[in-house]
């Protein structure tokens, strides 16, 4: 993308370690926040407590511990693996398409994933487990209908194209799902629930993204240099030796699954696949080699603190986490199509 520097892959070590020590304190805070009263100094104790090797005594009741362990600890993993998948998907479609407003909530992803996870829980019983292979195929299906209609305007259409093409398509896939619900009105409230965001859960819902996330984050990590060189065009691509249609298919089946898999666990949470990874590119440079692990731990920290928000803003009651980054991601996606309008991010 012009106008963003490619800086030194050797600096991505740093960049990394940096990244990883603010999720981590991130995720502390995280820990920290709640309506029950227990001292920062116990938190860390016990967080430390948690450590194989190392021992502490931070003075909690077995309630104050039970709290932290079976609540706020999984809430937060759940929170920061959702935020990094998301993230690092954005990422990925950006770098697939090569438009900087690509995003798994505007491309059709999260919507597509939203109707086939509430078709399911309309028509099935207690379907947790069947959740992310229904999110993921109705992701698929989102994105490839959006690129689809967006690729009957032909080149003429512009960056903006897919984008619209992705809106049209979230607006229509949202209106069947709006449909479907009316056919289980007992279920509206938690479907409603589910749709504005939540990661709170306990460990099951961790257990139940931990293998999807781990799959699409390595696939997705692994193509970091190929995403680079389809940065420059098909045809250069080409001569390299490099099939950029099949590497493109790759690409969008572990992002559309990285979407699936935050989607069914945590409901339609938007704006995290444009925020960090245009947040990244300003601060360490455009190679996808640096982007994609950055996104991922970046994406987690962002949502770590938006759930924190979340649960403390308005407290002792909680927003929906998707209205947090509802809030933080509408401005800034303003500010991102004025800089493409002008050629900064294009």
């Amino acid at each position: 993308m012009r106008g963003t520097p490619v800086r030194a892959a050797g600096a991505r070590p740093l960049w990394v370690a940096g990244a990883l020590v603010v999720l981590a304190l991130c995720m502390i805070a995280g820990l920290l926040g709640g309506a029950a009263g227990i001292a920062p100094w116990q938190v860390v104790l016990q967080v430390a407590d948690w450590l194989p090797f190392v021992s502490a005594d931070a003075g909690l009741t077995p309630l104050e511990q039970g709290l932290l362990y079976e609540i706020r600890l999984p809430r937060v993993l759940v929170a920061a693996t959702v935020g990094g998948l998301l993230a690092m998907a954005g990422a990925a479609y950006q770098g697939v398409f090569r438009n900087p407003l690509a995003d798994p909530y505007l491309l059709g992803a999260a919507a597509g994933a939203g109707l086939t996870t509430t078709l399911l829980i309309v028509l099935v019983p207690a379907p947790s487990l069947g959740i992310p292979p229904v999110a993921f195929l109705g992701a698929v299906g989102g994105v490839f209908l959006a690129y689809a209609l967006g690729n009957t305007a032909g080149r003429a259409g512009g960056t903006a194209t897919l984008v619209l093409a992705g809106v049209a398509v979230t607006s229509f896939l949202t209106a069947i799902q709006t449909f479907v619900q009316q056919f289980k009105v007992e279920e509206l409230q938690r479907i409603y629930a589910w749709i504005l965001g939540d990661v709170g859960g306990g460990w099951d819902k961790f257990w139940l993204v931990l293998p999807y996330a781990a799959v699409s984050s390595v696939v997705l990590l692994l193509h970091g240099r190929l995403l680079d060189v389809l940065s420059v065009g098909d045809d250069e691509a080409t001569t390299l030796g490099l099939r950029a249609s099949w590497v493109r298919f790759a690409i969008l089946l572990a992002a559309s699954l990285a979407t699936a898999a935050a989607v069914a666990v945590s409901g339609l949470i938007g704006f995290v696949g444009i925020v960090v990874p245009h947040v990244v590119r300003r601060l360490a440079g455009g190679s996808y080699r640096v982007v994609l692990p950055l996104s991922l731990i970046g994406g987690g920290a962002f949502l770590v603190l938006a759930d924190l928000l979340a649960r403390t803003v308005i407290a002792p009651a909680e927003l929906p986490i998707g209205v947090v980054t509802m809030f933080v991601g509408a401005p800034f996606f303003v500010v991102v199509l004025r800089m493409s309008r002008q050629g900064a991010l294009t």
